[in-house]
């Protein structure tokens, strides 16, 4: 019997806790931050079925343009980078759709094979002509309704020119009422990713100072997240850049911030590789007791130290290239190596001279400029030791 008590305890426990998650203050606060973030998109979207309604009702004279309004709120709700191919996709979608649906409905009537033959041939054309999946997925909607509800003779030309007015509005309103937050979001995410490498090698250089295994692996772990926050901050910096392009009224500020973080993307993705070797290499190091000398985790401090100063300069918009003189002298004391070092620690060595070349990169510098900054090593006892 409380075995029964408990299971039903444990049933309430999973379907009541999310919902007391969902109704805290937190939550509360969250949406309502969401909203905030949200609202001009939802303004935009608002708008744009207004407008494309008036111009397909009252300019064109339609008599029920309810393609108009869908189709602009459809693709006013796509990001930048895809918005003008995407509208382009829609307008050809809803086009193979309609032509195919009018054309079974006037030949074959209405009925569940009509509609399963209309979704078929209508996908498949639209998968001829080059289409995406969401032209081909549009074609078969509008191929399904056009099958469902009869058109008066003459309407399916109507609905078509519906949704180009609908794709058209929402493509001018994407020009010139642009998100200026699409701009802004590449340096949030880059700020904060730069950070989180800081706490990567900070947390790796105590992990070898402390012979903390748990925080190696910990350490380990959120550089191995890191590659997610990249792919992130690209997508970003992709949809920010097609936002500066189709958007005239943006100031160039705006554009050459944008520009400014697109070009530190590669550098901090190979910076990124590196320091993920790095932090596995630092496990294994602690994890089997192998020598790490107290040298080379300065040289990681050195990195998290360099790599904090890169984000306080993105931060405060400040030249990156105050960074540089640090780098340059870690550089150089990453040429001294240590006769009882293992290999893991040359190894770790090694990914730090790499990510010196990243960071320096990062910081402005051209990649030869970079490498040459970075001595040879020298077979040599480390003089610290």
């Amino acid at each position: 019997m409380s075995s029964a008590r408990e299971h039903a305890r444990a049933a309430g426990h999973v379907v009541l806790d999310p919902l007391r998650e969902e109704i805290t203050p937190g939550a509360a606060r969250t949406r309502v931050l969401r909203l905030r973030s949200r609202a001009w998109l939802i303004l935009q979207a608002a708008t744009g079925a207004v407008l494309a309604w008036f111009v397909a009702h009252d300019l064109l004279g339609h008599a029920l343009p309810f393609f108009a309004p869908i189709t602009a709120m459809v693709c006013l709700g796509l990001t930048y980078g895809d918005r003008l191919r995407r509208i382009v996709e829609l307008t050809i979608g809803v086009a193979i759709g309609v032509g195919i649906g009018d054309l079974f409905v006037h030949v074959f009537g209405t009925g569940l094979w009509q509609i399963f033959a209309v979704c078929v041939v209508a996908m498949s054309l639209a998968v001829l002509a080059g289409a995406g999946q969401l032209l081909m997925m549009q074609a078969g909607i509008q191929g399904v309704i056009i099958t469902t509800l009869v058109a008066g003779d003459g309407q399916a030309f109507n609905r078509w020119l519906d949704a180009a007015v609908g794709g058209g509005v929402a493509l001018l309103i994407a020009m010139l009422a642009p998100m200026r937050s699409t701009t802004k979001r590449p340096r949030e995410r880059i700020i904060a990713l730069v950070g989180h490498l800081a706490e990567v090698l900070t947390d790796t250089a105590q992990s070898l100072r402390n012979r903390d295994v748990g925080r190696a692996t910990r350490a380990l772990q959120t550089a191995r997240g890191l590659s997610a926050e990249l792919e992130a901050l690209q997508d970003t910096t992709a949809e920010a850049a097609a936002a500066a392009r189709l958007a005239p009224l943006l100031s160039g500020v705006h554009k050459e911030e944008v520009q400014e973080i697109k070009v530190l993307l590669q550098p901090l993705d190979l910076a990124i590789r590196n320091i993920r070797v790095l932090a596995r290499r630092a496990e294994a190091a602690v994890g089997a007791g192998e020598l790490v000398p107290d040298s080379y985790t300065d040289m990681v401090e050195g990195l998290a130290e360099a790599a904090a100063v890169l984000q306080e300069k993105l931060e405060h918009r400040e030249p990156l290239g105050g960074a540089q003189e640090d780098l340059v002298h870690l550089a150089r004391q990453s040429t001294w190596g240590h006769s009882r070092a293992g290999l893991s620690a040359e190894v770790l060595r090694a990914q730090v001279r790499s990510t010196v070349v990243d960071l320096l990169v990062l910081s402005g510098m051209t990649t030869a400029e970079a490498r040459r900054r970075v001595p040879p090593t020298r077979d040599e006892i480390d003089p610290v030791e």
